[in-house]
């Protein structure tokens, strides 16, 4: 299990995270983005054309940074994305759903959202550092 528990307790929360990829001359392309957990790997679902996806077809090496602030806490995650179509948008669903306040805003978030066709990118994490 490459998450203790204390950095699998910590992303419990519904947060804004920041995914970072590589880009084609190797600077970082930083974004922020909600996340869901399965397993030891991190779940982000975005739209399929987007330079995030095309920088992860190229290199799939990434992180996700959580928290970090002066005053908390925080954790880099480290490893490989891989692309996978949202069967039925089910990470989708879960994901908007802890994110937003009510199921009416996620509802119609999700509709908009899916219509224009969405992605799973899938951490793989291979190594957690404290930041």
């Amino acid at each position: 299990m490459v998450l203790s528990e204390p950095v699998r307790a910590f992303l419990q929360k519904p947060v804004i995270v920041r995914m970072a990829v590589v880009d084609p001359n190797g600077y970082p392309h930083v974004v922020p983005v909600w996340y869901g957990l399965d397993g030891d790997d991190v779940i982000v679902f975005g739209y399929r054309n987007t330079r995030k996806v095309d920088f992860i077809k190229a290199n799939p090496k990434g992180s996700i940074q959580i928290g970090g602030d002066p005053a908390g806490e925080g954790y880099l995650l480290k490893g490989e994305f891989s692309l996978e179509d949202d069967t039925d948008n089910r990470w989708a669903r879960q994901i908007t759903y802890a994110y937003e306040a009510t199921k009416e805003n996620a509802d119609k978030l999700l509709a908009e959202w899916i219509l224009a066709g969405l992605i799973v990118m899938r951490l793989k994490v291979d190594k957690v550092s404290k930041v």
